[in-house]
């Protein structure tokens, strides 16, 4: 399987192709592994933010 890298600009809309790319993939199933496995409850709950949210600037 390969790796497939995509960068986003803000504001840029997606092209015809990508929209297709992703309507196809929101019907596939999430594949589970040794790699990647499926966590529990309580191992989502100990996710922690590494970056702090940011306030809004006052306009």
């Amino acid at each position: 399987m390969a790796t497939v890298t995509y960068i986003l600009r803000k504001g840029e809309p997606l092209t015809e192709e990508e929209i297709q790319e992703i309507q196809a993939l929101k019907n596939r199933p999430i594949v589970y592994d040794e790699d990647c496995p499926k966590l529990t409850e309580e191992e989502l709950r100990e996710f922690k933010r590494v970056n702090p949210k940011r306030k809004k600037a006052a306009n």
